[in-house]
C-alpha cells in the first residue's frame, strides 16, 4: 500500500503538471489563475489542463476518427469520476476526480462534445448554433471553475465564458481560416459589431450582479481580464479581426492582473 507521503507527492506531481500543460496551452488563462490565491490554483489548474487538452485533440491529426478516439477517451473519463468509479491513473484525470462531482463532470461532458465541431469544417449552421458552441465550451468552463470554488449562479457564470470566449475567438479568426474553416455565421464589420456588442452586453449583466459573487469564487473570472478590452477594440476597430491585432500591451497586462490580485474585482 503507497503511504500518504507518497500520495501527497503524486497529487504535487499531477498539479505541477497541470499547471505546465496550462502554461504551455493557454498562457493567458495560466496568468490568471497565477493571479489568484494559492488555493484557487490547485483548484483550477486541473480543469483548466482538461480544457486545453480537449481543445487541441481535434487538431493534432487530420485523421477524424483518431481526433474522435481522443475526445472520447476524455468523455470516458469523465464517466468514470460522474459515475464514482475508480479513476485511471493520469496527471490530469487523478487530480480533476477530486474537484468535480457527478454534476460538474457532465457538464464537462458536455464540453467535449461539442468540441467535435472543432474535428470536422462544416460551417456553424446559424447564429443560435455558434452561440450554443459558446456556451457549451468556454461558458460551461467558467461555470464548473467558478462552481468549483463555491455557490455561484450559472447564468453568471456563463454570461462571463460565453464573453470570453467570443472574444478568444475574434482572435482566432486568422488561424481558423488559415486552416480552411468557417469560423462565422456573418463575416461582415457590420456583423462583427454586432456580435461584439452581444458579448460586452454578457460582461457587463454579469458584473452587474458582482454583489452576490463571493470573493473567492470571482477568482474564476480571472481568466477574463481581457475580455472587455477586445470586445471594445472589434467594436471600434473591426478591421482587427482579420489583421489578427487584437490584444493588449505586456505592460497593461501585467498591470490588469495585479489590479484583480490586489483588489479581487472582475
Amino acid at each position: 500500500m503507497r503511504s500518504d507521503a507518497n500520495i501527497s507527492q503524486h497529487y504535487a506531481d499531477d498539479l505541477s503538471a497541470c499547471a505546465e500543460i496550462v502554461n504551455r496551452g493557454d498562457p493567458d488563462r495560466f496568468a490568471a489563475v497565477m493571479a489568484a490565491s494559492p488555493a484557487t490554483r490547485t483548484v483550477l489548474f486541473p480543469i483548466y489542463a482538461l480544457n486545453v487538452e480537449v481543445a487541441r485533440a481535434p487538431w493534432v491529426t487530420q485523421e477524424s476518427m483518431i481526433a474522435e478516439m481522443r475526445l472520447q477517451w476524455w468523455r470516458d473519463a469523465l464517466a468514470e469520476i460522474k459515475e464514482g468509479k475508480d479513476t485511471r491513473r493520469h496527471n490530469v484525470v487523478s487530480p480533476l476526480a477530486s474537484v468535480l462531482d457527478e454534476h460538474a463532470a457532465g457538464v464537462l461532458d458536455l464540453l467535449v462534445e461539442a468540441r467535435r465541431w472543432d474535428i470536422y469544417k462544416d460551417p456553424f449552421q446559424d447564429f443560435k448554433h455558434f452561440e450554443r458552441y459558446l456556451d457549451q465550451t468556454s461558458g460551461a468552463l467558467m461555470y464548473v471553475a467558478a462552481r468549483a470554488l463555491g455557490d455561484i449562479q450559472e447564468n453568471i457564470a456563463r454570461d462571463v465564458g460565453v464573453a470570453m470566449g467570443l472574444s478568444n475567438w475574434f482572435r482566432a479568426i486568422p488561424a481558423l481560416e488559415a486552416r480552411n474553416r468557417v469560423p462565422l455565421v456573418d463575416g461582415r464589420h457590420e456583423a462583427l459589431i454586432d456580435l461584439a456588442r452581444t458579448g460586452l452586453e454578457r460582461l457587463e449583466r454579469a458584473r452587474r450582479s458582482r454583489r452576490v459573487v463571493n470573493r473567492h469564487v470571482g477568482q474564476a473570472f480571472f481568466a477574463a481580464w481581457q475580455t472587455e478590452t477586445i470586445l471594445k477594440q472589434v467594436i471600434n476597430q473591426p478591421c482587427r479581426v482579420a489583421d489578427g491585432v487584437l490584444g493588449i500591451s505586456a505592460f497593461s497586462q501585467k498591470s490588469s492582473l495585479m489590479f484583480r490580485a490586489f483588489s479581487g474585482r472582475w
